[in-house]
This record gives C-alpha cells, structure tokens and sequence, in this order.
C-alpha cells in the first residue's frame, strides 16, 4: 500500500458515530480498505505496530536518518507524493510516519553510513525533502527543531532579513561570540 492511516475518534458515543461514518464515506470515496478494531486490545495491538515502525525501519539497514518536515494538513497528500518521487530520484529508502492531524511528517532513510554514494543520494534527498516542505508551505519542523544540522536551511524558510536580524541581535548580546559559538551559522 502506498499509505496506511490510523484514525482513532473519541467522545458522546452519538457524536463518534457520526464522524465514524463520515470518516468512512470519505475513505470509500478514495477506494479505501477500512478496517475497524472492534476490542480495546485490537486497537492497542494496531497502535503498538505504530510505536514499532522506527525500530522496524531500523533493522533494514545499518543506519537511519530520521528527519522531521511540517506541511499544512491539506497539503500533507502533495508532501507524500513528493518523498516518494525524491526516493524514486536518488534511489534510497524513505519509510515515512508521522502524525497527518497536524502535518508532522517523519521521512525516514533507511542506508548505509559506510556507502559514501548512497549516502552521497542521500544527502540530496534530505535537500529535497525540506525544500518540498517549504514550497508546500511547511516548515523544516514540527517536533525535533532546527538544531546543528538544519541551520543551513534556516535562510529558505525565514529569509535573508530575519537571519541578518538574528545576527545583529546575537551581536548585540554576545559581541564576543562566546554564547554558543559558530552555531546557526549566527
């Protein structure tokens, strides 16, 4: 399957039962498989493989790169396409889970830190994943943060001024540059 959505509705049992069948007309509608837990320990048992995705994408190959790119929940669809069009492109791996409520996507590559080409791919791939995020509207995060390895890509997502801005600030605070130094690329 291209995709596989966990819906979990809760609340007045007359209220679930409306949006449940709402939530079916609308996966009947895209030829959707529907198929409902019907105890409490069948709805854990579907959850628990959710909390095992990352550690089953682990044993695939000898090294995962987890990333995290926000997109606006209506575009989250395009932003799906997108990863697997980059996987399809580069020739690597990308499981992706995430949280659809809000947009939060985890792309995950599954390599081979030791395959310098792959890994070569690998590293356009990533580039491609946030620039497809921010031209979706999203964000370089939603969970993780920008942090070391994404302060490259801060300038698409906030623009030159904003970052000129943060240089002049941490200037003015910190004129000798000893409050995390060479960080953020500030």
């Amino acid at each position: 399957a291209d995709a596989l959505l966990l819906i979990e509705i809760d609340g007045h049992p007359g209220v679930v039962n409306e949006e449940f069948d709402r939530i079916l007309k609308i996966c009947n509608s895209f030829n959707g498989v529907v198929r409902v837990a019907n105890s409490e320990s069948e709805r854990d048992e579907v959850w628990e493989a959710r909390r095992m995705a990352l550690s089953s994408l682990a044993r695939l190959r000898p090294t995962v790169i987890l990333e995290d790119a926000t997109v606006p929940r209506s575009k989250v669809p395009a932003m799906m396409k997108a990863i697997q069009e980059i996987s399809r492109k580069h020739d690597i791996t990308i499981g992706t889970f995430g949280h659809a409520g809000d947009g939060n996507l985890h792309p995950t590559i599954i390599t081979d830190r030791r395959d310098r080409d792959e890994m070569r791919r690998v590293k356009m791939g990533i580039d491609d994943i946030f620039h497809a995020a921010l031209k979706l509207d999203g964000t370089l995060t939603g969970e993780h943060g920008i942090g070391f390895l994404k302060a490259g890509y801060l300038e698409g997502e906030l623009g030159a001024g904003t970052i000129s801005f943060m240089k002049k600030l941490k200037q003015g605070v910190d004129s000798k540059n000893i409050l995390n130094p060479h960080k953020m690329n500030l």
